[in-house]
């Protein structure tokens, strides 16, 4: 859910989506992080958290873990847990997988996971990764500019190549817990 402190990023591709998690959301990332990926169904949240692997120089390719729920990607400078709750009913089911115990020293990124991990530590980044409404008359209630290219990131719009079925997409970053309202108030100053 959107809060006053809420930045909304314009994120014209999936590129652009993956190139945001890895320019500007992977260096600020610290052990010990929880971020909570949100959005319907080809919304960008896996092409987000590539992206964060892809900046946290991970090994490998990281992937959806859809079928296994949870995967660690290590060799970067911090590791990341990469978890799809999509499967999972109820906080027993988050709790069982046992997040908590590498939280400290990881990054862990939930897609899916709104609802479900907010427990498992005080603060956290809510990423609300929304598509388009069919018609302007479902537009969120929300002040929405772009900005040119020089601007501050509040609000920014992101270019990129368009491929076919590639569509336009909002991220709403909301922060909770003053380190990230912290690390993000430079966004918008």
């Amino acid at each position: 859910m959107a809060t006053p402190d809420s930045i909304v990023v314009s994120l014209p591709t999936a590129a652009d989506t993956h190139r945001f998690g890895r320019d500007r959301l992977a260096p600020l990332l610290e052990p010990g992080d929880l971020i909570i990926a949100s959005g319907r169904l080809g919304a960008g949240k896996t092409a987000l958290i590539q992206g964060i692997g892809a900046g946290m120089q991970v090994d490998g390719p990281v992937l959806s873990p859809t079928f296994v729920i949870a995967r660690v990607h290590r060799g970067g400078r911090i590791p990341l847990i990469h978890v799809d709750a999509y499967r999972l009913d109820s906080i027993q089911e988050i709790d069982d997988l046992d997040l908590d115990t590498d939280l400290a020293q990881s990054v862990t990124a939930v897609e899916w996971g709104q609802g479900l991990v907010e427990h498992l530590t005080d603060e956290h980044l809510l990423i609300e990764l929304n598509l388009p409404p069919q018609s302007a008359g479902s537009l969120p209630n929300r002040h929405f500019e772009e900005v040119e290219s020089g601007g501050s990131l509040h609000n920014r719009h992101f270019e990129g190549d368009r491929l076919p079925g590639d569509e336009f997409r909002t991220a709403w970053l909301t922060p909770y817990g003053p380190s990230w309202q912290a690390r993000l108030s430079d966004w918008t100053a």
